[in-house]
């Protein structure tokens, strides 16, 4: 499809993961669940992880912006905020990749500037070679290589969101 060169994490492998994902988040968690899920990019992960959840599970989201095309701008802009107080809560973070660690470093500190009791995070993709910022992630889905990659809720420009895959992108015909 496109651009894309390979692919890196297949559809079923990206499936039992997120089964062992939602067994582990069951285990350390008593009560209800408050996941916030960051748009757009985790909204794909999102619903597959609360549907292997067998625990009452309270869904909100997050938009926060800190991307031009393939590089980070290095500021992070809130763009539609989460509806609920979150005093006292309990906060599970759903992320579809964490890079620089620049956005969730600074999602973190505002949702604990906000009374959130805890603040833990999962992420499908962990790529540690682009971190600028130590971010400290419970639960991660993949650590992979410092490629940009698409699919399973990823974007190049709004596209190949819908991919049931994770594929790596080629972009070797822009920097032509």
């Amino acid at each position: 499809m496109g651009n894309i060169k390979e692919v890196l994490i297949s559809e079923d492998k990206i499936q039992n993961r997120i089964l062992e994902l939602a067994q582990a988040i069951e285990k350390d968690y008593d009560g209800e669940i408050l996941m916030i899920g960051i748009l757009k990019g985790s909204t794909i992960f999102m619903s597959d992880l609360v549907r292997k959840i067998n625990k009452n599970v309270y869904m909100e989201f997050i938009q926060v912006s800190s991307y031009e095309g393939t590089e980070s701008t290095g500021t992070v802009n809130i763009k539609k905020d989460v509806e609920i107080e979150l005093v006292g809560k309990d906060v599970l973070i759903v992320e579809d990749i964490i890079d620089t660690g620049n956005t969730m470093g600074y999602l973190i500190e505002n949702l604990k500037q906000r009374g959130a009791k805890s603040v833990e995070i999962v992420t499908l993709l962990s790529k540690p070679a682009r971190r600028l910022k130590e971010i400290e992630c419970k639960y991660i889905g993949f650590e992979i290589e410092d490629k940009f990659v698409v699919g399973f809720g990823m974007d190049y420009n709004q596209n190949y969101r819908n991919l049931p895959y994770i594929g790596i992108y080629d972009n070797s015909e822009e920097n032509i």
